[in-house]
C-alpha cells in the first residue's frame, strides 16, 4: 500500500521503487476524501439544496462529505447507494391509521381501520368477505350483507372490463403483426430493387455515350461512362452499414434502464471494477458516472474509439444481447424499433 494516499488526501505522484511512499497533497477547500486512495482527484462535497427540501447537518471537511437531511414534512427516498431525494410524507385517508410517524428517514406508515381492508394502497369496506379473507374483517360484521342487492351489477361490470381488455389485447395483436408484415414486405421491396438495378447495370468495359439535341445544331455530345454509373448509383439503395451516435445511444439506455441495474449492465459488457469505480470518484452525479461507464464500453469496442463518436451494429448487437440476458427484453425491443432493426 505504500503508492495509496490516507483519507484526505490525493495523488501527486507515484512512488518510483520498492520502500518509497508516494507523493500526496490535502483535497483542497470544497473537496474530500473519505478512504485510502491512489486517485489523482478528490471528490466535491455535497451542496444541500433549500429547493429540493435540504438542510445541512454538518460541514464538509477533507476526510467527510457535507451531512445533509430532509427538512420537517419529507422524508429521505433511495434511488441508488449514494443518490437520495427529499419526498412529501404521506398521509393516512380517513379509513386509515397512523401507526408510525412520517421522520426524515422513512415515510409515514398507516394502517386500515376496523372492517376495512387494503386494496391496491386503499382501504376498502368489509362488503364481501369470502371465508378465506375473514381476518381481515371484524367477527361482529353481518353476514348478510355478504350478497347485497348490487351483486349483479358488479358482475355485469365485470363481464362488460372483461370484453373491453379482450378488444384491446386484440387490437394491439392486429396493430403488432401488420407493423411486422409491413417491415418485411419494406425490406424484401428494396432487396428486389437492389437486384434489378445490379442485373441492368453496365459493363465497365464498354464506352457509354448520351445523345442530346442542341437548339442551336445537330452535333452529338459524349458523356463519359463515368457521370452515367454516378447516376445509377445514386438510384440504388442505401447499403451502408449501420452506424449510431454513442451519445444518443447512451442517453436512450439511461432513459429506459433502471438505475439500479445500469451496474450489472456495463459489467456484461466487459467495463472492469476499477473503470466503475474511477467514474464514480470523477463524476458526483449518478446519472453522468453511468454515461461514463457505457462510453468506456462503447469506445473500446469500436475501432479507433468510435470513428466520429460512431458506434457500430455489432456491438449495438452485443447491448441488446446483454439487455436480453437481464430480462430486460422491452428495453431491447425499444432500442430496435428506435434504430430501425428488423426482425
Amino acid at each position: 500500500m505504500w503508492h495509496s494516499c490516507f483519507p484526505g488526501f490525493k495523488l501527486m505522484e507515484k512512488c518510483h521503487a520498492t520502500g518509497q511512499r508516494s507523493s500526496c497533497t490535502p483535497c483542497p477547500p470544497g473537496q474530500f476524501m473519505d478512504q485510502m486512495n491512489f486517485s489523482p482527484n478528490c471528490r466535491r462535497c455535497r451542496r444541500c439544496k433549500e429547493a429540493k427540501h435540504e438542510y445541512q447537518v454538518s460541514p464538509c471537511n477533507r476526510v467527510k462529505d457535507t451531512e445533509c437531511r430532509c427538512k420537517d414534512g419529507y422524508y429521505r427516498f433511495d434511488i441508488d447507494s449514494e443518490t437520495y431525494e427529499c419526498r412529501s410524507c404521506s398521509k393516512c385517508g380517513s379509513d386509515a391509521k397512523e401507526i408510525q410517524r412520517c421522520t426524515w428517514e422513512k415515510n409515514t406508515v398507516c394502517e386500515c381501520k376496523e372492517n376495512y381492508y387494503s386494496v391496491k394502497n386503499k382501504c376498502e369496506p368489509c362488503k364481501t368477505c369470502s371465508p378465506e379473507c375473514k381476518h381481515h374483517c371484524a367477527t361482529t360484521l353481518n353476514t348478510q350483507n355478504t350478497k347485497g342487492p348490487d351483486a349483479g351489477q358488479e358482475f355485469l361490470i365485470s363481464i362488460i372490463a372483461g370484453v373491453a381488455v379482450s378488444a384491446v389485447v386484440l387490437l394491439v395483436m392486429v396493430f403488432f403483426i401488420t407493423h411486422v408484415a409491413t417491415k418485411r414486405f419494406t425490406k424484401k421491396k428494396l432487396l428486389k430493387a437492389s437486384t434489378q438495378a445490379s442485373d441492368f447495370a453496365p459493363d465497365s468495359s464498354e464506352q457509354v455515350l448520351i445523345r442530346c439535341e442542341e437548339n442551336f445544331n445537330n452535333s452529338v455530345q459524349a458523356v463519359p461512362e463515368s457521370l452515367v454509373n454516378e447516376q445509377q448509383q445514386s438510384k440504388l439503395p442505401d447499403c451502408v452499414p449501420l452506424e449510431i451516435k454513442i451519445a444518443d445511444l447512451i442517453y436512450t439506455v439511461l432513459d429506459l434502464v433502471p438505475v439500479l441495474q445500469v451496474k450489472q449492465l456495463v459489467r456484461l459488457l466487459g467495463v472492469k471494477d476499477t473503470e466503475i469505480e474511477q467514474a464514480q470518484l470523477d463524476y458526483r452525479s449518478c446519472r453522468e458516472a453511468h454515461y461514463q461507464m457505457l462510453r468506456v464500453w462503447a469506445e473500446r469496442g469500436s475501432r479507433g474509439g468510435g470513428r466520429g463518436g460512431m458506434l457500430y451494429m455489432p456491438l449495438l448487437q452485443e447491448l441488446l444481447d446483454k439487455l436480453k440476458m437481464m430480462l430486460l427484453g422491452g428495453v431491447a425491443e425499444e432500442l430496435e424499433i428506435k434504430y430501425g432493426i428488423l426482425p
